[in-house]
């Protein structure tokens, strides 16, 4: 089950939410009633609000319902990487000297788990190119592991470094790895961040009206653009590259910069949203990547929750800006593209980006100020397409291929496809160019210039515009739905 489905818009979405507004009701009475279970004391308050057991336990539910639509069987895989991690925990708390014990074990398990279900395959099909008689395991990725595999190990050294409490109640740790608005796709949300949220959290109309056009905007993002990219990346990408023309391969390759643009972070603005109308305050995963000056920047606004992750539980550990910084540069690229497939592509792709970012750090961004914008501008926009060239292709005799063609090495330039699949789908590309850029920002700007105090006039105009932009966008979205057969979010398969 996927956020841009039919069945998931107008059935499990409703049923959950329905279940849910009953379970804040049981809340509420169990409060007033002077029966809410008491909340250990170094778990704090979160904004006030009431206790979450039943809505805790409703959102546990429908989170694991979720995970098992498409592989019941990884459910208990889920369940016993929580239960690790719940123990681990606990551990780390229980015993001054024991905790680094702890830790290391929770961390081992996590890695292990990681490694066997998404790496074998890659480890056994190296090791046979070398000569070795293995055979591969034919292990299927369980969706969404390295996402709530990242989460637990955030849990436990947030918890190491005492920047949260260790969570003594099983189902509430079993929420913040399984729920279902960031569980298959991010963003990774660090545990220190929302840990006082699920034990008390309160909802405004405010966050629902913020939420449900948050999750419209990613809808929209991911239906109305990702999708229609997709079909033009891989009518370009997918066929025979010898028959493919240098322009058709530059189109191809600039759809797919689209296409995973508005597809991941229109699962971001989903994800958000719905954490919103739910009282969470997930971080924001991205920030107008494609407007960056240089690949550092890039990295800046791009995939943040997981840049962060490697920053503050990898890079700085291994000594940051401080001692061996290159060396610590290329290992939290190694595992950036390492975290993204298991497959040689992406590790490439990896340490692409880490040598760009390492270089710029002695070179371009020493003089960054004095170089034209729009030259920066250019000079990153194509680093990052050619990146997303070794990203697409996993096979490297095609990604090999692919670039003869796109540097001009080709049996014909330019051919009658490469203008169809431009001028055809034209208001595609004008508004993928658009909404690339900061507009909503820039609206709100022009309407401080205009408005520049809160009238009832501006609060019309703000909720007016809102509310014919989330109609719109679902209109078009479940249009475009019905009959659709390129349905799936590219980094469910991380």
């Amino acid at each position: 089950m996927v956020f841009s489905d039919l069945f998931f818009l107008f059935v499990y979405l409703p049923t959950f939410f329905s279940c849910y507004l009953v379970a804040y009701v049981l809340d509420k009475r169990q409060l007033m009633r002077g029966r809410a279970p008491s909340l250990p004391a170094d778990e704090g308050r979160a904004g006030g609000g009431c206790s979450t057991t039943w809505r805790n336990a409703v959102l546990v539910v429908f989170s694991l319902l979720f995970y098992a639509w498409g592989e019941p069987i990884y459910v208990l895989l889920l369940l016993l990487s929580v239960t690790v991690n719940y123990l681990a925990g606990l551990g780390i708390t229980a015993s001054h000297k024991r905790r680094r014990t702890a830790l290391i074990v929770g961390l081992g398990c996590n890695l292990a788990i990681l490694a066997t279900f998404k790496y074998a395959g890659l480890f056994a099909s190296t090791l046979q190119a070398m000569g070795l008689p293995l055979r591969d395991p034919q292990i299927a990725l369980p969706i969404g592991i390295s996402f709530y595999t990242f989460q637990s190990i955030s849990y436990l050294i947030d918890i190491y470094r005492g920047q949260a409490p260790a969570q003594r109640r099983f189902v509430n740790l079993l929420l913040y790895i399984s729920m279902f608005p960031q569980l298959i796709a991010g963003p990774i949300v660090r545990y220190d961040l929302v840990a006082k949220e699920i034990s008390r959290r309160h909802v405004t109309a405010d966050d629902l009206s913020e939420g449900i056009y948050r999750f419209l905007i990613g809808l929209g993002k991911k239906v109305i653009l990702a999708n229609q990219f997709s079909e033009i990346a891989g009518d370009f990408l997918d066929g025979n590259l010898a028959e493919l023309s240098t322009t058709g391969a530059w189109i191809g390759i600039v759809a797919f910069t689209f296409q995973i643009f508005f597809d991941f972070s229109g699962y971001s603005d989903m994800a958000i949203g719905l954490g919103r109308c739910l009282g969470f305050h997930f971080a924001e995963n991205f920030r107008h990547p494609y407007c960056c000056r240089s690949i550092t920047e890039f990295w800046r606004r791009w995939h943040i929750s997981l840049g962060s992750f490697f920053r503050d539980y990898v890079y700085i550990p291994l000594g940051g800006n401080r001692r061996h910084q290159a060396l610590n540069i290329l290992i939290v690229w190694f595992l950036t593209g390492m975290w993204h497939g298991a497959s040689w592509n992406f590790i490439v792709w990896g340490l692409y980006f880490g040598l760009i970012v390492m270089v710029e750090k002695y070179t371009l961004l020493r003089v960054h100020d004095r170089l034209p914008r729009l030259l920066l501008h250019v000079y990153s926009l194509l680093l990052i397409v050619v990146g997303w060239g070794i990203f697409y292709f996993d096979d490297f005799g095609r990604m090999g291929s692919f670039f003869h063609v796109l540097i001009g090495h080709a049996s014909i330039l330019h051919d009658f496809t490469v203008e169809s699949a431009f001028f055809s789908h034209f208001w595609l590309w004008a508004t993928a160019i658009l909404f690339s850029m900061p507009v909503y920002d820039t609206c709100g700007r022009l309407l401080a210039v205009w408005l520049p105090h809160e009238t009832p006039l501006r609060q019309t105009l703000v909720v007016v515009t809102r509310t014919l932009t989330s109609i719109v966008l679902l209109l078009l979205s479940v249009a475009l739905l019905v009959g659709a057969t390129n349905n799936a979010f590219i980094y469910t398969r991380f």
